[in-house]
């Protein structure tokens, strides 16, 4: 008899900076609410490991830090939206509330102020999350 695996919500969560990766992995967990599936953050600190792993694997939520560097979410968050089929919502985070606008303009679905506030964030995630896995089924 095997022993069925429950399936997983999977999240690539990209920064150069490895403070902001942590903050956004302690905000989240490994678990948001019953009703939805455990968390599996894929970690990626370079634009060349994003597009390693979005051409080859599923993701249900894309994390991109629009301060990154030297590429920022914001462009990779335009360009995921425009070169793919049916790509994943993207949240992306930014430090400034006059930045905001660049999420509108990479068709961002969200987007989320940095120092990240844990409960408003792991909030937006969970709402991504339960839209996108509605959807999928």
């Amino acid at each position: 008899m095997t022993e069925s695996v429950e399936p997983k919500a999977r999240i690539l969560l990209y920064s150069s900076d490895h403070n902001t990766r942590d903050s956004v992995k302690l905000a989240l967990g490994t678990k948001l609410a019953d009703d939805l599936p455990e968390l599996e953050i894929f970690e990626v600190a370079t634009e060349p490991e994003v597009w390693r792993h979005v051409d080859k694997e599923h993701f249900d939520l894309l994390i991109l830090d629009g301060e990154a560097n030297p590429s920022g979410g914001a462009g990779i968050a335009f360009t995921t939206k425009n070169e793919y089929k049916d790509p994943p919502p993207v949240l992306l985070l930014v430090a400034r509330v006059p930045d905001a606008w660049i999420a509108t303009w990479s068709k961002a679905e969200a987007v989320a102020l940095m120092p990240i506030d844990p409960f408003k964030f792991a909030k937006q995630v969970e709402e991504l999350l339960r839209a996108e896995l509605a959807f999928e089924n």
